[in-house]
């Protein structure tokens, strides 16, 4: 059975663009996700999804994708559906957060590992998650 949210992200996006809002999206930066990495603070972004900020999107029921632009350079981002921790307009804060379901490496079977002590810690950030 497909899952409700990509059918509730869809819905509140064009509930924000009909409404003149700017959608926003709020997203966990994991392997799987294609944004800019300079733009990516302590594993999330936020990202303008208005008609205005974005070039073909295409919100399916597996992931989000779209050309925009950040500093003035082109970027194809690809967000997978489990990734997105929110929608939201930026003008009044109302939209509906999720609970992130990160995709795990096959065989890990549910269990949550702790990333290996020689990795870089992740990079800080000025944004938050909002719940």
């Amino acid at each position: 059975m497909v899952s409700t949210k990509p059918y509730l992200i869809r819905a509140i996006h064009e509930w924000c663009v009909d409404q003149g809002f700017t959608p926003y999206l709020a997203v966990l930066v994991d392997e799987h996700t294609r944004v800019p990495p300079g733009y990516v603070r302590d594993g999330q972004i936020v990202l303008n999804v208005a008609p205005e900020a974005t070039h073909q999107l295409v919100m399916n029921n597996a992931q989000v994708t779209f050309q925009a632009r950040f500093n003035g350079v082109a970027h194809h981002i690809v967000v997978p559906i489990d990734n997105i921790a929110a929608i939201y307009a930026r003008e009044n804060g109302q939209g509906m957060a999720f609970e992130p379901q990160l995709q795990r490496a096959p065989g890990a079977a549910g269990e949550s590992t702790p990333p290996p002590p020689d990795d870089p810690p992740p990079r800080g950030s000025h944004l938050k998650v909002i719940k």
